[in-house]
């Protein structure tokens, strides 16, 4: 949108000041740079803080328990490696330029780090859960779905959003898929060591080598490191979508902060759905069908419900597979199919509120 003036007056004509700015004076350039200063004031306050919160959450809830048994770390690995390999798909998926090693390792961090805002807010309202079927969808779609997919956005938009690298739709739905993992990483490691600290059948400090300590690891933590294995493939789908999203509100500046709460909308319903359901249908399945262990039912729902949204995503990344191939024929120059840089600031900071969200 253009003021009238500048709508209608000519090219050669001087406007600064008047319909149209951009910092020529010295005080122009002290607005810019408080602006600049304060922006990123607020990322690392929230990075400092996010560090902060998540270490009291793990070294609160287990920290010793992880020393004295390090391999509770190697059964939050292996639960995370569905998670890992579908996260890699989306990496490969990616027709365009590959995404740095350093964004996505960046991307990586900063979702375990502001895993600790969601795990606080979380505990805060945990008491509607007590409220019955009421309460249950009140927290999973007012508190958990909204707040653990805002936080992982949070992770992409304040750092590989940013970049210049970071030039393509698609590439939102890279590292939104990353800070998924990420977020799934820890969360898994601290039901992992809950687990672990509430069962009284394994106490691996009293192993007396490596390998009879890996052994009773595995035995006491294997079936929720299974169950934790399945649910972190939908954090990397959420995050995808709200990602996605993300990427696309990048190249829309006009309309970008209503895509971006499309994308948090879709991500926390599909989220928070998932949550509500996973511990109803397969107690409704097992009044049908009695007999079948509930892992089993537990395992089929996940299999299904993930399934089923994995394949909505993939439809989603083909087509833009398809498109990104059918505008790339006719082209010679590889050139011209470099993003159009000019629709947003790289370099421009802002504090990350549902307009800094939208960028810039």
């Amino acid at each position: 949108m253009e003021d009238p003036i500048e709508a209608r007056a000519n090219e050669s004509e001087d406007l600064y000041d008047v319909a149209s700015w951009e910092p020529r004076t010295a005080l122009d350039n002290v607005a810019v740079g408080m602006y600049r200063g304060a922006s990123w004031l607020v990322r690392w306050t929230l990075v400092i803080l996010g560090v902060a919160i998540s270490g009291l959450v793990v070294v609160g809830a287990a920290g010793a328990f992880i020393i004295d048994n390090p391999f509770i770390l190697g059964l939050a690995v292996l639960s995370v490696v569905p998670a890992g390999l579908l996260a890699l798909y989306v990496y490969v998926t990616d027709v365009t330029t590959k995404e740095p090693a350093t964004l996505i390792a960046a991307t990586f961090v900063l979702a375990v780090f502001f895993a600790g805002f969601a795990a606080l807010i979380n505990s805060e309202f945990s008491g509607l859960q007590e409220a019955g079927l009421v309460g249950l969808v009140l927290f999973y779609f007012l508190i958990v779905g909204p707040i653990e997919e805002f936080v992982k956005l949070l992770a992409v938009r304040l750092y590989a959003f940013r970049d210049d690298r970071f030039d393509s739709v698609v590439d939102g739905a890279v590292y939104g898929a990353v800070a998924g993992l990420g977020f799934a990483t820890i969360e898994n490691l601290i039901y992992i060591t809950g687990n672990l600290q509430g069962s009284s059948a394994v106490v691996t400090t009293l192993a007396v080598d490596t390998l009879a300590q890996f052994t009773a690891a595995v035995e006491a933590g294997g079936q929720i490191t299974a169950v934790r294995s399945l649910a972190g493939p939908g954090h990397v789908i959420y995050s995808a979508f709200a990602g996605y999203y993300l990427g696309l509100a990048k190249f829309n500046r006009e309309d970008a902060v209503p895509i971006i709460l499309k994308g948090l909308l879709i991500a926390a319903f599909i989220h928070a759905t998932y949550n509500l359901l996973v511990g109803i249908v397969p107690g409704i399945v097992k009044l049908v069908v009695p007999g079948v262990p509930d892992l089993v039912l537990f395992f089929g729902f996940v299999v299904v419900y993930i399934g089923l949204f994995f394949f909505i995503l993939y439809r989603k990344l083909e087509r833009y597979r398809r498109q990104y191939h059918a505008v790339s024929e006719d082209v010679e120059d590889p050139a011209e199919l470099e993003p159009e840089l000019t629709e947003f600031d790289a370099d421009a900071t802002a504090a990350p509120g549902p307009d800094d969200l939208a960028g810039d």
